[in-house]
């Protein structure tokens, strides 16, 4: 028996697919073990599908209906498992989304029929030393951010690549994306847009005080070495905009490519520059 995993946006018309989708895989003899995280009336965590904190390893693939955000929290459930996986689209503008939900049981079939291919998606492994002990171990798909609060002053990031000091960015908060994370908040703050099989990390100033301070693509054999100056306070380093915590002029954050990347399920009639020209817009194409 075949075991999948279901993640869905808490969303109505999400939620009544991934309930019909469930009973077809049943059905069919699968297995579903199912995340989402659905309210009741009375404000408490519905139980009617059990959330467990990381992914079974017996898993053949996961399905994703909602949003980039979803598929992002689906891939941190899934950890460093080497288990596919594939987006649905019930979200607004992203680019994580595979298929439509039109196709969404057609594709199953061959999926389960083992008629698909993946992509390997690079990952970042970012650790944070505090004390000088490791704090905090995350792995993102899109990006790292460390970004000042409302009220605080800007940012002075100082930055190493292995170990030789690059430069103090005076900014508002700086970006290290993947190329899958090139067209998420890197893109919004100017950065360039990066096949995802091109290999490189992408370091993008937030609202930089030197506008010479440009978007720097630096191969994906680095470590990136970061510590903010003295007197630092209100600076947030977040993961995949999914998790965060306050830093401050003590800590130093490690970045650099992760040892294992994510297997994402890729279609034969769907290519990347045709998605990428309906997301943008690009020659009348529509999202």
């Amino acid at each position: 028996m075949k075991k999948i995993g279901l993640v869905v946006k808490t969303d109505a018309k999400a939620i009544r697919k991934a309930d019909e989708f469930e009973s077809w895989l049943h059905v069919r003899n699968v297995s579903v073990v199912r995340r989402e995280n659905l309210l009741s009336g009375s404000g408490r965590p519905n139980k009617q599908h059990t959330t467990v904190s990381s992914a079974p390893e017996d898993l053949f693939c996961v399905f994703v209906l909602g949003g980039d955000g979803t598929f992002l929290s689906a891939v941190r459930w899934i950890g460093n498992q080497n288990i596919p996986i594939l987006g649905i689209k019930f979200g607004e503008v992203g680019f994580l989304a595979e298929i439509t939900e039109d196709r969404l049981f057609s594709v199953a079939e061959n999926i389960l029929n083992n008629d698909f291919t993946t992509n390997l998606r690079m990952r970042l492994s970012v650790k944070l030393i505090r004390e000088g002990a490791e704090f905090v171990r995350e792995t993102v798909l899109n990006d790292v951010v460390i970004n000042k609060g409302a009220l605080a002053r800007l940012a002075h990031i100082r930055t190493y690549i292995n170990d030789h000091y690059l430069t103090t960015y005076r900014a508002d908060g700086l970006i290290l994306s993947t190329p899958t994370g090139s067209t998420a908040y890197s893109l919004a703050a100017g950065g360039p847009i990066i096949h995802p099989e091109v290999p490189g990390i992408i370091m993008t100033p937030i609202c930089p005080f030197t506008l010479t301070n440009r978007p720097l693509i630096v191969p994906d054999s680095v470590r990136i070495k970061i510590q903010l100056n003295e007197k630092s306070s209100n600076i947030m380093l977040t993961f995949d905009g999914q998790s965060g915590l306050e830093i401050d002029e003590k800590d130093i954050i490690l970045v650099e490519k992760g040892p294992q990347p994510v297997r994402m399920i890729t279609m034969p009639d769907q290519h990347y520059f045709d998605v990428l020209k309906a997301k943008l817009r690009w020659s009348g194409g529509r999202v």
